[in-house]
């Protein structure tokens, strides 16, 4: 009976870590997984809907699953002084996401706090709302201000061509409108950490899915100006805050020295990476790290004026920093191959 009640357990489990993944064919991937039935696996989906943990939508032939949303707690706090990230977790966030492994709550805590203390200090507006929901596999939380928008403010700042330039220096980490007192790494290193980390803001929208190696920038179709940050991290992720920041610090001191630079939102329109300014405007403030991951995920094809950029003239001014093309094509590395060539004559 132990053993029975065990594999219950098992399915029920995976069923709700899959429906997200499959709501269309939950029962499909299910049955296939356990060695069972179509009809046993719908038993199973059946009772968890009866138990409040899933919801269903469309009919039999054409049914659809998703987690149901077992709490919903928001809260608003007005954007003046005495206004701390710490005492709002403390005495209102943290209580909303129950009981939580320590590694999971700490990737929370650093996500919480690091976009909390951004709306305070950089978006110039009068209101911050956070609203956190769970499910039965785990919790979202959006964190929302009423300000400028966050791209507009690092654009403008920085002098930067429009939002999406923002958005590439941005994902690089070390930005910052305010280099005395922030060090530009929050969005950076928690985007890497939660399940899914997505930012919109004016007419853009970012998004950054754990364990995939590309960044996500979409243009919307209007202007809503302001910032909402949204997390979500299912109770049962492994991975620790620590993890996340080894993978991009090095040294006694623990510098930011590496960083990953999404080559494709170099690209504008349907012309294609072709030319040096496109490339001088992905290398902006690499210098400022010690190991450098081009990211050519998504891109088909560079120009040798955009390769010999990056790759001859940018590494032979900085030989100290490392420069490391990862997910490029054949043609891709013939080309970067052609500029480290041209170096060498």
């Amino acid at each position: 009976m132990a053993q029975v009640r065990a594999q219950k357990e098992k399915i029920r489990r995976y069923i709700l870590n899959q429906v997200e993944k499959s709501p269309k064919s939950v029962a499909k991937v299910t049955a296939k997984q356990f060695g069972i039935s179509r009809q046993a696996a719908h038993r199973h989906l059946r009772r968890l809907c009866e138990e409040g943990v899933l919801e269903r939508s469309g009919n039999t032939s054409a049914s659809q699953y998703r987690l149901a949303v077992l709490s919903k707690w928001m809260g608003s706090y007005k954007i003046e002084g005495g206004l701390a990230e710490d005492v709002v977790w403390t005495q209102d966030v943290r209580n909303q996401l129950g009981i939580l492994r320590d590694n999971t709550l700490a990737v929370w805590y650093y996500g919480f706090t690091e976009m909390f203390n951004n709306a305070i200090d950089h978006s110039e507006g009068s209101t911050v709302r956070v609203e956190v929901a769970r499910t039965a596999v785990g919790a979202e939380m959006w964190v929302h201000d009423d300000g400028c928008g966050i791209f507009k403010k690092i654009q403008k700042e920085l002098g930067l061509l429009d939002e999406r330039h923002a958005v590439l220096e941005l994902s690089k980490g070390k930005v910052t409108t305010d280099p005395k007192n922030h060090t530009g790494e929050g969005v950076f290193f928690a985007s890497r950490m939660f399940d899914e980390f997505a930012i919109l803001s004016g007419g853009v929208y970012f998004s950054h899915e754990f364990g995939d190696a590309e960044d996500w920038i979409l243009e919307r179709g209007r202007d809503l100006g302001e910032t909402s940050v949204f997390m979500n991290l299912k109770d049962g992720a492994t991975r620790t805050a620590k993890e996340v920041f080894d993978q991009f610090t090095s040294g006694d001191d623990l510098g930011f020295t590496k960083t990953i630079v999404p080559v494709r939102m170099a690209q504008y329109g349907e012309g294609g990476l072709i030319s040096r300014s496109q490339a001088k405007r992905l290398l902006g403030r690499v210098e400022r790290f010690k190991t450098v991951l081009f990211d050519f995920c998504e891109v088909d094809v560079v120009g040798p004026a955009f390769a010999d950029e990056i790759f001859r003239v940018f590494a032979a001014r900085h030989p100290d920093i490392k420069l490391i093309p990862v997910n490029a094509n054949a043609e891709i590395d013939r080309m970067i191959l052609r500029a480290r060539n041209n170096a060498d004559e």
